[in-house]
């Protein structure tokens, strides 16, 4: 087994999964531990050690290590972030406040504006110039150099951001400031923006790179402790960091840029969906991940999920390519109150890993979405993480009874079930909100449920949505893992630069494709990926002129020769028509960004599930509240599930459980999923 073994991690808010590929056998296991959040390393390396026992192989067996993480989202969310300074050109220190002067709430009297994340007395003025063509109109000399070195001893900032105007086109100015402030200050981190997002739009670019550089310190000490903490254990495996475009990155990469990590856990997520469409043959599948902490949406539409090349997080432009994903505070660990206007609320304030859910025993005191599956009877409290963890009954109760019924002048079990009403309204919405606004009908798709929590919420939404059929993959708790597990090294390029598409331009497009494949081969050659195992994928943004938005259009055949560019040119009119219904083949077409994605395929991992003996628990049955009434139902684990089982059920596995409503069957499919369908379907889209 030596070398063999390939570890999948992703790292949540409550709890941290795990799934082990021994690449010589074949073998595939599961494993979830609670996160520590105080240090994910520590939960973490907990992990590794408890399946090492559990599965049998040693730390010096584990070759590859696959690590998604929300170490960089939490300190954005939570605004733990490092004290930096921000240097941007003379008369420009005012970006990050003036921003796009777009009202989020658009009938708020008093709209509530964060503060920016460098206030204004640490947003430093340089004294330089570039023009939009590259031109330099004032030149940063010595005297400017010597004058930013000085005003940043004197701050004494963590970490430093660099965003100088027009950069993107000409980064000469940042380059040497940046070069002078490492010779000034060796060990004070510093990020220039046409390292992290070399694009147009001054504000979109200078947000990136100080979250960037905000990150850097928090990033690097967990990269730090974690390198250290295997080499502790003698875990020499390689390491590698999922980032929000869903590829994996060098630990260098990682602390350099880790901006790149804020979609890191979610986007396995959307990889293992894309899988899973293709496995299924279900090309258009909406994957739903519920947790302990969030619930996170992603399309899969004809076969793939959408990226896009700029997202946010908590109001903050990233200009950097993500996948599409739709985030909200829902997950098992949500906290239901009652406000002073007798308002039942769930979430987005979530129980965490500690002191979790009231049910934990672990001193939570607030009930959430968890405590009311338990008293409703959903979940075994004997067999809660294959039984690793008694869950307290009777804890859950007093804390619903307390602090929901009682304010709602309901009885307990009622009081619970509209808990859990409200949350399948919120996690409907959202599903809603991710396919309305790209013009999808919920009908027209399969729903993808996974995630420890997922299993009990998915027939209810997707009856909520009309959405007929609902998959829950093998290993659903950990299917995130899973995607990790499967990742390639991916690294974005881009350069950006407004010219008018025609044969004039075609030297420049020469000049800056060359550039771009050239930088993504020298970094793949970093990373040790042969070139049999390299991809170069080109794509451009293009716009009509005068317009403000681009559209990503892909550029198989991308060369600087007329016929490849009028072939550009015409898959931006198809895309533009297919996106919003109309075309103008007559108007001029402006090339904004040449996108470059450099792809090191690693190996394949292809792995098998050992057969579940979990079964021999039997079918037993319980008491649950369905409907307003308690009932009887069937209870069984999912390795009794050989042929259809009608509703209502509870199919039970270690790490979750799947409710399977009235008027729903639900059978075993290829490959160890599980398909539930509505019994009486409803009419197809469009129909």
């Amino acid at each position: 087994m030596a070398g063999s073994v390939r570890i999948g991690i992703d790292i949540g808010g409550t709890f941290t999964d795990l799934q082990f590929l021994d690449e010589t056998t074949g073998q595939l296991h599961s494993l979830k531990t609670p996160t520590t959040p105080e240090d994910p390393s520590v939960g973490l390396m907990t992990g590794i050690d408890e399946a090492a026992r559990r599965f049998g192989f040693a730390l010096s067996d584990i070759r590859l290590l696959l690590h998604g993480t929300t170490i960089a989202t939490n300190a954005v969310l939570e605004r733990k972030l490092a004290r930096g300074l921000l240097l941007t050109t003379e008369g420009f220190t005012d970006v990050l406040e003036i921003s796009r002067h777009v009202r989020r709430d658009i009938y708020g009297l008093k709209p509530k504006r964060e503060p920016a994340l460098i206030p204004r007395d640490r947003r430093l003025p340089v004294s330089e110039r570039v023009r939009a063509d590259g031109s330099v109109e004032r030149s940063l000399d010595g005297a400017a150099i010597e004058a930013v070195v000085a005003a940043v001893r004197q701050h004494a900032p963590e970490t430093v951001a660099v965003s100088l105007l027009n950069a993107n086109v000409n980064p000469a100015h940042e380059r040497a400031l940046r070069n002078a402030l490492v010779r000034a200050f060796p060990d004070l981190p510093i990020s220039i923006s046409t390292d992290v997002s070399p694009e147009i739009r001054e504000y979109e670019r200078t947000s990136t790179v100080v979250l960037n550089a905000l990150l850097v310190p928090i990033v690097r000490s967990y990269l730090d402790r974690l390198t250290a903490r295997m080499a502790e254990r003698g875990l020499a495996a390689r390491l590698l960091l999922v980032q929000s475009n869903g590829g994996v990155c060098s630990p260098q990469v990682a602390s350099e840029q880790p901006v790149r990590l804020l979609l890191s856990g979610p986007s396995g997520g959307a990889l293992a969906a894309q899988r899973a469409s293709a496995r299924l043959g279900l090309p258009n599948l909406v994957g739903v991940d519920m947790g302990g902490t969030s619930f996170d949406v992603c399309v899969v539409q004809e076969g793939g999920v959408t990226s896009m090349t700029q997202g946010e997080i908590d109001g903050l432009p990233v200009r950097l390519p993500m996948i599409e994903i739709r985030t909200i505070g829902a997950g098992g660990g949500s906290i239901a109150s009652v406000d002073a206007g007798g308002r039942l609320t769930v979430g987005p304030r979530s129980a965490g890993a500690r002191p979790g859910s009231v049910c934990y025993g672990r001193g939570g005191t607030l009930p959430t979405v968890t405590d009311a599956n338990l008293v409703l009877g959903r979940l075994d409290p004997e067999f809660f993480l294959g039984g690793a963890l008694a869950l307290d009954l009777d804890g859950a109760r007093t804390a619903i009874e307390t602090q929901v019924a009682t304010p709602l002048g309901l009885g307990m079990a009622e009081a619970a079930e509209g808990l859990l009403t409200l949350t399948n309204a919120s996690l409907a919405s959202a599903i809603r909100l991710s396919l309305f606004e790209k013009g999808l009908d919920p009908r027209a798709f399969s729903l993808l449920s996974f995630g420890g929590a997922g299993g009990l919420h998915a027939i209810p939404v997707a009856e909520e949505l009309g959405i007929d059929q609902v998959v829950f993959p093998a290993d659903a708790s950990t299917f995130s893992a899973s995607g990790i597990l499967h990742s390639d090294i991916v690294h974005d390029l881009a350069a950006s630069r407004v010219l008018r598409a025609g044969p004039d331009i075609l030297p420049d497009l020469g000049r800056a494709l060359a550039g771009l494949r050239r930088d993504g081969a020298s970094l793949l050659e970093q990373d040790g990926v042969p070139e049999a195992s390299r991809d170069l994928l080109v794509s451009a943004d293009l716009r009509y002129h005068g317009q403000a938005f681009e559209l990503v259009v892909p550029w198989p055949d991308a060369a600087a020769e007329p016929e490849a560019l009028a072939r550009l040119v015409d898959g931006f009119h198809a895309l533009h028509r297919q996106r919003f219904s109309y075309a103008n083949p007559g108007d001029p077409v402006e090339i904004v960004t040449l996108r470059v994605t450099a792809i090191g395929r690693l190996p394949p991992a292809q792995g098998m599930r050992p057969p579940d003996l979990a079964g021999e628990r039997g079918r037993s049955g319980r008491p649950v509240f369905l409907g307003g009434a308690w009932r009887e139902i069937a209870v069984l684990h999912r390795a009794e599930l050989t042929g259809p089982t009608a509703g209502p059920a509870l199919i039970e596995e270690d790490y979750t459980t799947v409710f399977l409503a009235d008027g729903w069957t639900c059978a075993p499919a290829e490959g160890g999923d599980l398909v539930a369908r509505r019994s009486q379907a409803r009419p197809e889209a469009g129909s």
